[in-house]
């Protein structure tokens, strides 16, 4: 728990920052000192500032604004790094060593924000974060995520009080179904939040108020009437670009980047989130 005897009522997610893409999230105020093995310094693409300026904004003045200005937890939902996958080539470089110091240098300035008061961590997919997460481990413990009871610096999922004990109940995971169609893009975002409902009435627990999910990189929300308010089940938008790998699903050969955050809010009288996403500038057109 946060060193605090007052409850937090703000909670900051991102999530699929993919540090170490050339197509992602890079720290580009601090290229020209960032200093990757070798001594090589990259200079971020025209792509990467622009993404880079949406972070300083969402940071900078959406949080303060969806937060009141008051304190927050950061929980970092998932491939925070870009790893080394599917035989990839797109990589700033390929050394997690150098991936770790790219992802420090984007998250270090933020968790010494005033308001930044603890830092949680869900684990992304294997293929970018190691198996077990065993990569985002490391970087986890090294940036002061508070653990699990177990010890784990990072969490499979994670259950969250956010408020204090009255508080909304809300329910990390990094994957979710994915569909190539827009049509049924609701479909497994509902089905997240119905398994919440059917599964705590099975065993008379509580079920999760707001159920956040990740991976898609593009963001979704369903909100039905329930007997606290709301119930909500959203999927994060994430922080990197089209890859080569995005021409081969139906639904992101024709779509576009969606970059941005989520803030959870637990108000005097409800409890409800705030959604930050900018969708990036579609491909220049080829004229004959």
């Amino acid at each position: 728990m946060p060193d605090t005897a007052k409850p937090i009522n703000n909670v900051v997610v991102v999530s699929d920052l993919h540090c170490g893409c050339r197509f992602a999230l890079y720290p580009c105020d601090q290229w020209e000192t960032l200093m990757l093995h070798g001594g090589v310094t990259p200079k971020p693409s025209e792509f990467q500032f622009e993404v880079w300026n949406i972070w300083q904004e969402f940071w900078n003045e959406a949080v303060p604004e969806f937060t009141h200005d008051e304190d927050y937890a950061l929980v970092l939902n998932g491939d925070v790094l870009e790893g080394r996958h599917h035989k990839a080539v797109t990589q700033v470089s390929q050394n997690l060593a150098d991936q770790f110091k790219i992802a420090r240098a984007v998250l270090e300035p933020i968790l010494a924000k005033q308001h930044c008061k603890a830092l949680y961590w869900v684990q992304g997919t294997e293929a970018h974060v190691g198996d077990s997460g065993e990569n985002e481990e490391v970087l986890a413990q090294s940036l002061g995520a508070i653990p699990s009871e177990t010890g784990q610096y990072v969490r499979q999922t994670m259950w969250m009080r956010v408020g204090g004990e009255k508080g909304c109940l809300v329910h990390f995971a990094h994957h979710i179904g994915t569909t190539g169609s827009a049509h049924y893009e609701t479909s497994a975002v509902m089905r997240e939040l119905a398994e919440q409902f059917s599964q705590a009435g099975r065993w008379n627990n509580r079920s999760a108020d707001i159920v956040v999910r990740s991976h898609r990189h593009t963001c979704c929300e369903v909100r039905v009437p329930a007997a606290r308010g709301y119930g909500i089940s959203v999927v994060t938008a994430g922080w990197q670009g089209k890859t080569p790998f995005t021409t081969k699903i139906p639904g992101g050969r024709q779509s576009e980047p969606q970059i941005g955050g989520l803030v959870i809010r637990q108000g005097d009288y409800d409890h409800y989130t705030r959604l930050f996403v900018k969708c990036m500038p579609r491909e220049q057109e080829v004229v004959l």
